[in-house]
């Protein structure tokens, strides 16, 4: 997906990841396709500090990655007994205490959670392999548009792990509980085809359409009343832990702010 023409100055430009902000939208890249935007924990916490950063402008981030694959997954050189220079190996990792590996394991989950705050939509813009944790880090935004080549998998089962970085709820949200455990025991490939099926990617489009595919959608939620979107988002995502009754309350009471707010009787 190529970078546009206009992009303003990055905020954020370090350990590949890019962050620029224009006005109501943000965009975060994946910036190392040498490596197929392979990641690691340095990555992790520039993800975790582009959310950070993000000015309260900001109603949609996309995120997009440089090159023929979003993202490889992790690292393979996480696994050597050398790790990455300045950082522990997960060797090490493994042999500290349950506290200690805990909290760390916490801190890379942070890159992973921004997107799905209750004030923004993300919309992740998914070419090539997304395996393991590329796979994790679509499934964080809101909203997957995808090429029509992409493959995603899970492949954290065949190196003897689990996927821990966040991605086990919302894969079973939209896909159901045996569908994602076979994808996940199993490690296969998930084509774009399927993934519009089963509800996984929103849209799957050429690659040379990608950029106006995202554009058109972002535009498009652009275009509605912010303060609506963010109650709309908050009403859906806690659809999943209320019951009929509990849900049709909250949206009562979501309805009545917004009326309120219309009237100019707001807070």
């Amino acid at each position: 997906m190529a970078s546009p023409a206009h992009d303003p100055a990055p905020v954020l430009d370090r350990d590949g990841v890019r962050l620029t902000v224009d006005d109501a939208i943000a965009t975060v890249t994946l910036t190392n396709p040498a490596k197929r935007n392979a990641q690691s924990p340095a990555l992790w916490r520039a993800l975790t500090e582009a959310g950070r950063l993000l000015p309260g402008t900001v109603r949609v981030v996309v995120l997009r990655a440089e090159g023929k694959s979003f993202s490889a997954g992790l690292d393979r050189q996480a696994f050597t007994p050398e790790g990455f220079d300045g950082e522990p190996s997960f060797i090490d990792l493994a042999r500290g205490g349950d506290a200690e590996l805990d909290a760390t394991i916490a801190e890379y989950q942070e890159a992973f959670t921004w997107w799905r705050r209750s004030d923004l939509v993300s919309v992740a813009a998914v070419q090539g392999h997304a395996i393991g944790a590329g796979f994790q880090l679509a499934l964080a935004c809101d909203l997957r548009v995808v090429v029509d080549d992409v493959q995603f998998a899970m492949r954290e089962t065949s190196l003897g792990l689990v996927p821990d970085l966040t991605g086990t709820h919302p894969l079973v949200s939209l896909v159901g509980y045996a569908r994602a455990l076979e994808i996940c025991a199993t490690g296969r490939f998930v084509t774009a085809e399927e993934s519009v099926n089963t509800g996984l990617a929103n849209l799957a489009v050429p690659a040379d359409q990608l950029d106006g595919a995202v554009h058109d959608l972002v535009s498009a939620i652009l275009s509605a009343p912010r303060d609506a979107v963010v109650e709309t988002k908050a009403l859906l995502q806690g659809a999943q832990n209320r019951d009929y009754e509990a849900q049709r309350t909250a949206e009562r009471a979501a309805q009545a702010r917004r009326l309120r707010d219309l009237a100019g009787l707001g807070d």
